[in-house]
This record gives C-alpha cells, structure tokens and sequence, in this order.
C-alpha cells in the first residue's frame, strides 16, 4: 500500500500488527492497537490543548505508554518534539526557550501529565523555515559539556526514512535516555521493526538485569560505561538473562578490556558496536566480529571518508540545522565528526574525539588505550582518564579510578604505575592517580566523565 509519509508508514506498521506487544511497562505488554488508541486519544484533545501543525512541544519526563502514543500524535499533526528528561523548572527553561517551545507537557512516575503554556521566544529563522515545510520536527539540545548547549532540529521525516526497509524487531531495552539522538532513535526503530519497546524503571545495574530477566529482553542498547558498571557490579550473575541475544554499544569508545570481559559474561550474545552523532544519525554498522573494535560503518544514506585520520559523513538524515550555531556541514554536505580513526580495508577503528587527545611533548595519548589497562589492573573497577598541565611537557596524563576495596595511596599509585609501565610506553602512564565513588566516574546518561585539567 503506498503511504503519503514516513510517519503514515509507521502508523500502518503498527497497525497491521493489531494485538502484538509494542511496548512493556512496568512488567506489562501494552499492544499495538493500545498504542494506536493512545495517538488517537491524544489527537482528539490537541485542538482544545491549542496544538496544531508547527507548534512546538516540550515533553518532560521518561518512557512510558502517555509518552509514546503523545510522540506519535505530535507526529501525525506535523508538531515539533523537544523530549526533555529533568523536571526542574530552572533546568528546562533554557531548552525550551532554544527551541521556541509554546507548550509543556509534564509527565510524573505513574503516567499522569500536565500541560502548561511557555512564554514564546522571538521566531528562529532556521525553524520558521523549517515549519513552511509541514513536516513533523524534532529538537534535540546537546548537554553542553564541551561548551554551549546547542539545539539541534530534525526533520522526522527524514529520521524515519531509515526505517522504512524492514529488518529483524527485537525486545529491546529503551536505555537510553529520551531526550538523547540515539533514544529516541531507539523507539522508532523499534517501533518500525516490529520489536517490543521494554522500559525499565531505573537504568542502575540491579534494575536493568531484573526488567531483562522479566521482559526477555533480546536487544540491549547500550554504554561501554554502563557495561563496564555492570561487570563490576555483578549482579549479572544473580538474575536469568539468558534472553539477550544481541547487545550493542556506543556513545563513546569502549576500552578493549571491557568489550572482552562482557564477551565472556553474555558468550551467547552477539555484540555490536553502534555509531552515530546527533547531527547526523544512527549509521548502520558491523563489527568485524563480537570480540573486536573494529567495525564497518555506513549503509544506504550515508557516505564516509577518512581525511588525515579524522572521520567525515554524509548523511541522507542530517539535521536541518543548529538553532544557535553555525553549520558543520561544509559546501558539499560533509561534516567532520572530530573523530580520529585508524583503517583496515573497510573497517574503521574509533580511537577518540579529537578534543580528548593528551599531547605529552608532542606524543598524543588517547585516554581510552589507557583506561582500558587501568580496568584490568587488581582491585580497579572503573577509570577517568584526563590531561594535567606540565610546565615541562605541555601536559601529562591523570587518572580518577574507583576500586572495589580500600587501598593504601601510595602503594595503589607505586603498583598502578608499574602495572601501566608493563603495558603502555611511558609518555601514556599516569603520573597521578586519584581515587573516587565509581558514580562520580558517569554521567546521567551513563557516559564517562573525565575531569578537566585539575593542575
């Protein structure tokens, strides 16, 4: 059947598949014609709630069947979605007046929503352009932790074109968070796909192993940080996940220790490297094998290149534009992704963002190689590392670990510096080791933080 729209071909998907789970909340399947029904109730109110075509929407809160039937409602009227995850009024405040946001839907632990106006702020070129298209939008704002927030707007259209040829659905863990390019794009694979999206009520450890346990969950999406807090954790041991099939990873780099210890954990399932930006998308991707870092990035609308080691692409589903900042893209629609690369025929190996780079007298020192050796050293469960300044070499290199036990200071540093020194060339080893709660090591969205020059 044609469809005049990628979001119509969703809606027919979901609908031909009448009674079969699309979602999983609080350890119950809620099918498809449930979340259909919930659209539908949705747009029945949008007129009397002052929303139409254009209006852009703030949706504060987390997954759940309220949430998903609003996403597409917002979606089959042509609305713009700015998915936020912190309800406090100060911190939405400024995502909302970046997106130009007239409207802020609520939502608390039990599903129930409110909505209230936001005070408009002045018309944004990018975006009335955008609206004369008639197409559904989505906005997603940067956390800001290498400098200002930056809004970026997509065409879901665009977003959902990727899905449009079928692949295998799976019960997949909605981990990442709403707000996040990647969890977003997460729903409307699953979505799309056939799949079963499965919520869980908190992304700790203990919580995601029990929902797994519980839901069969078979995808589970996920960061080398989260992993890596899940092998130390080993609750993975008290719970039954012998349904997980496939577990991907991405956001960051992970550390070759880490990828092997997680092999060993899960020898079932498959593992796979996924790659992305939020200016850009999800690229389709292959690991060369489930043991490897090595993987094939790319797929039906995207292109790649390597210039002078530094990753470039062009892709089919790139934003419209930033909000508030420049373009990346340049004249022939190539972004740079500042990510440095090695190749093997068609293989790339991701070794870190550019801006991550240590340079120690001119040697560079990817931070990753080096906490990948410090996730294998005794008592050692987690590790941040960071440059120093050095008034001799520019800068050295620093590491915050977390342990599994107390240590002495000085004996930990003597052996974690011997243990480096067997593994890295000397210009890697850290010359100062500070020990921190294995929580101060990830963010809220489980991703790695690494201190800033702390000289």
């Amino acid at each position: 059947m044609t469809v005049a729209t990628y979001v119509d071909e969703l809606v027919q998907n979901i609908g031909k598949r009448g009674d079969e789970p699309a979602i999983n909340w609080r350890g119950q399947d809620q099918s498809c014609s449930d979340l259909l029904a919930s659209a539908d109730a949705w747009m029945t109110q949008f007129d009397e709630l002052g929303i139409g075509a254009g209006t852009v929407c703030g949706i504060a809160g987390d997954y759940s069947p309220q949430v998903c039937g609003l996403f597409l409602a917002l979606m089959q009227t042509n609305a713009v979605l700015v998915p936020l995850t912190s309800s406090s009024a100060s911190q939405l405040q400024a995502p909302l007046e970046l997106a130009g946001a007239t409207k802020l839907f609520r939502f608390d632990n039990n599903d129930q929503w409110t909505i209230e106006d936001v005070n408009p702020t002045p018309a944004n070129d990018l975006m009335t352009g955008f609206l004369e298209r008639q197409h559904p939008g989505l906005v997603v704002v940067t956390s800001g932790s290498t400098g200002q927030p930056k809004g970026i707007l997509h065409d879901c259209e665009m977003v959902l074109r990727k899905f449009s040829q079928q692949r295998q659905g799976y019960r997949t863990l909605l981990f990442l968070l709403m707000d996040h390019f990647g969890g977003f794009n997460t729903l409307m694979s699953v979505l799309s796909y056939g799949g079963t999206a499965v919520i869980a009520a908190k992304r700790t450890p203990e919580e995601v192993c029990r929902t797994v346990q519980d839901a069969r969950v078979e995808l589970l999406p996920v960061t080398p940080t989260f992993i890596n807090l899940l092998l130390a954790s080993r609750c993975y041991e008290d719970f039954d996940l012998s349904s997980v099939r496939l577990i991907t990873y991405g956001t960051e780099v992970m550390p070759e220790s880490t990828l092997a210890r997680i092999a060993t954990a899960f020898p079932e399932a498959r593992l796979q490297q996924t790659y992305g930006l939020s200016e850009l998308g999800v690229l389709r991707s292959r690991s060369k094998d489930s043991g490897s870092v090595w993987v094939k990035v790319g797929g039906e609308g995207f292109e790649t290149k390597i210039i002078d080691g530094m990753l470039w692409v062009r892709s089919q589903s790139a934003m419209v534009g930033y909000l508030n900042a420049p373009s990346p893209f340049d004249d022939d629609n190539w972004m740079n992704t500042g990510d440095l690369v090695e190749v093997d025929g068609d293989y790339v190996r991701i070794l870190g963002r550019d801006s991550d780079i240590i340079n120690v007298g001119g040697q560079k020192v990817f931070p990753v190689e080096v906490e990948s050796v410090l996730i294998d050293a005794e008592n050692v469960t987690e590790a941040a590392v960071y440059a120093l300044k050095s008034p001799l070499l520019g800068e050295v290199v620093a590491a915050r670990v977390s342990l599994r036990g107390t240590e002495d200071p000085v004996a930990l540093k003597a052996r974690l510096r011997k243990f480096c020194l067997e593994r890295l060339a000397s210009s890697k080893v850290p010359v100062r080791f500070v020990v921190v709660p294995q929580e101060e090591l990830q963010s809220d969205r489980a991703k790695k933080v690494r201190a800033a020059d702390q000289g």
